[in-house]
């Protein structure tokens, strides 16, 4: 692999909290490396744009603690195709770019392995999505952060609940995932938790809704939104129609969840995994993510932590039963 002078950095895919606290440690160890590094702005949009610019340690001061994502991220129908990846290859060799840091999630780490396939940059992946759906790390980065800004949100939901008596919906993201509603359940002591991958019997609901402890003054149900049936709304109105005593309420959180302030845990793991990505850009590694797993750093091939979605351990599912009786 050619020497690395210059390290190409951007943010694709949907925002996540953590993003900025990654791009900092990204920067601060290619320089401590000797080693110039460039922002792409706008992810493969601005590279097959050309939106690149450079990073000194004064561009990532005081950004540690801010959600979002200071390079911005944008979607590209361009780059799905030969021609827009050979826009954006000609780019990064017009700013002199050797090799490329990723952060971003399952769309973004796909991009990479084609355009690291057809061209000579080596690139490494850094997880950053909040819904911690990624194979080969126990967290992505921006996960903590939207737990705890949904239990904080229903915290307060349950307090205007149990206010009123009600029964209430709350729709979380995960779409293809439900590891934000589950966990974000359990901290919340949810009634039930409904998933994507697990087939929402409302049979059961019901049951549990008719026979639970009389005595609670308020009822929470955690949705993911790609609940097989079709998210909170739907179920609310089938709940209302059947228990119409009811006073059914419905919360949808939507995009909350992505921003706010990282948690202490989203900023350190956003620290060791740009650090840990730079580092192995110079050891020579490439098409691989860096990821943490039992706390220590492991590198995983884009083609294994695109293709293995996590799944919810049984022990998890079956605790939410017990618990929430």
């Amino acid at each position: 692999m050619p020497s690395i002078q210059r390290i190409g950095l951007f943010t694709s895919g949907g925002d996540a909290p953590g993003m900025n606290a990654c791009i900092r440690a990204v920067v601060r160890t290619g320089l401590y490396h000797n080693l110039r590094v460039a922002g792409i702005m706008r992810g493969y949009e601005g590279m097959i744009q050309g939106e690149i610019e450079e990073l000194e340690a004064k561009s990532v001061a005081n950004i540690i603690q801010r959600g979002g994502t200071v390079l911005k991220t944008a979607r590209s129908e361009e780059f799905m195709t030969r021609e827009g990846r050979q826009k954006a290859y000609e780019q990064l060799k017009k700013a002199g770019i050797d090799a490329l840091v990723a952060i971003g999630g399952d769309g973004t780490f796909t991009g990479a392995a084609v355009f690291q396939s057809e061209f000579d940059i080596p690139v490494i992946g850094i997880p950053g999505t909040i819904d911690n759906d990624l194979y080969g790390t126990d967290f992505t980065i921006g996960y903590d952060t939207a737990i705890n800004t949904v239990v904080d949100a229903v915290d307060k939901v349950r307090d205007t609940a149990e206010s009123h008596d009600r029964l209430f919906f709350v729709e979380v993201m995960g779409r293809d995932s439900g590891l934000i509603a589950l966990r974000s359940g359990i901290g919340v002591g949810a009634e039930a938790i409904l998933l994507p991958e697990v087939d929402t019997d409302l049979e059961k609901m019901y049951e549990r809704l008719e026979t639970g402890r009389k005595s609670k003054s308020s009822k929470i149900i955690i949705v993911a939104e790609g609940d097989n049936e079709g998210g909170a709304f739907p179920i609310a109105q089938k709940v209302k129609e059947r228990f119409p005593q009811y006073d059914t309420k419905v919360a949808v959180l939507g995009h909350i969840q992505r921003g706010g302030k990282p948690t202490c845990s989203d900023r350190v793991l956003a620290s060791r995994l740009g650090f840990a990505a730079v580092e192995a850009l110079i050891e020579g590694k490439a098409g691989v993510m860096a990821g943490i797993v039992n706390h220590e750093i492991v590198f995983t091939p884009f083609e294994m932590a695109i293709k293995h979605i996590k799944e919810l351990d049984p022990e998890w599912v079956r605790m939410v039963g017990i618990l929430s009786s």
